[in-house]
């Protein structure tokens, strides 16, 4: 004799017994939605600001060689044909450099141990004044790190 099931089990599981078991996704994602909308209205806006001390007399820049040696050593000192810069006369002196007829090479060598955020941004400060010649003639120098 077969066991009958109760009609409280078929209307939990499936009152269609040919029905499609898929999950309809629709309102999930209709919730998604709406949650993802009322996150971006509610983020605040930025309200803080960094100053920043621009140099207000004029500067003496260093030497532009046809091949200048930028380094940065390990206390994030860089260094324009050995003497010590900041990233925005970095910046002033690629720019000149780069405004030369036949723009000089730049070559790039920062020490072994230089933090990486000091090297990208001096390579940002090459790349945004014009530094179309950048070479990395020290690589080998780091195959010990690897």
């Amino acid at each position: 004799m077969r066991k009958r099931r109760s009609m409280f089990h078929r209307s939990i599981f499936r009152a269609d017994p040919n029905g499609d078991p898929d999950i309809n996704t629709t309102p999930l994602i209709d919730v998604m939605l709406v949650m993802l909308v009322m996150f971006i209205i509610t983020i605040p806006p930025p309200t803080h600001s960094v100053d920043v001390t621009l140099p207000a007399g004029p500067v003496d820049p260093g030497k532009i060689l046809d091949e200048n040696r930028v380094t940065i050593d390990t206390t994030d000192v860089i260094r324009w044909n050995d003497e010590a810069v900041d990233l925005a006369e970095l910046g002033l002196l690629v720019k000149q450099a780069s405004e030369r007829s036949d723009p000089p090479a730049i070559l790039l060598e920062p020490d072994a141990r230089a933090r990486y955020l000091r090297v990208d941004e001096a390579i940002g400060a090459i790349r945004r004044n014009g530094g179309s010649k950048l070479a990395f003639p020290g690589i080998h120098s780091y195959a010990g790190l690897i």
